[in-house]
């Protein structure tokens, strides 16, 4: 039995992380997929909990060897995806979620192509600045940084199968609990996950 991989991506902003983490809290059968990171922690984040955080000599080192599924550069600092973990996890079942940029969705639907994709925007870019300002973590040059890429982000949403438009927080966590029910009614994964109901239907 196949677990479902689920991507969600948004710019930087647009509430993902809240968004995910409100998910696993609705949804224990749903694990995150821990990433690695070179960007220093943020408050109150744990090393192995939000990113495995290292530095950059040795991402280089793991991505040299081949131990990333996906890797890229976001705002000056590199994110990548343990490969061996994720399908290890998806074989067994699990079903996983990444957090992960465009980029990084692109390379993983190359081995993963049935994954799910979720595309979270923002209401406005307006709303967005407002967002970012009001994290209070990040300057001014950061700030600006992230909103100049965003809209190049955005233009991505394409890409995804579902987009959920975070303009109240508990409808958009609605929208995306939904998508992870939906998915999961999906027929093939209905056969793999309960084949005893459908053995009449192979009976002469």
């Amino acid at each position: 039995m196949s677990g479902t991989l689920f991507i969600v991506t948004a710019p930087s902003g647009a509430g993902k992380t809240t968004l995910v983490r409100g998910l696993l809290e609705r949804d224990p059968q749903v694990q995150l997929s821990i990433s690695y990171a070179t960007r220093e922690p943020r408050p109150g984040e744990k090393n192995g909990r939000e990113y495995h955080f290292v530095d950059v000599p040795t991402f280089r080192a793991l991505r040299d060897r081949g131990e990333f599924l996906e890797w890229a550069e976001v705002h000056g600092n590199y994110y990548a995806t343990s490969k061996v973990w994720l399908k290890e996890q998806i074989e067994q079942g699990r079903d996983t979620l990444l957090e992960i940029d465009w980029q990084g969705a692109q390379q993983v639907r190359k081995v993963f192509p049935a994954a799910v994709g979720v595309f979270i925007l923002p209401p406005s870019l307006d709303e967005l600045e407002n967002r970012l300002r009001g994290r209070g973590t990040d300057s001014d040059d950061v700030i600006n940084r992230r909103l100049l890429g965003a809209r190049g982000e955005m233009r991505h949403v394409a890409e995804f199968d579902y987009v959920i438009i975070n303009n109240e927080l508990q409808v958009a966590l609605e929208d995306l609990v939904a998508v992870v029910r939906a998915s999961r009614l999906r027929n093939a994964n209905q056969h793999q996950r309960h084949p005893q109901y459908f053995d009449f239907l192979e009976q002469d």
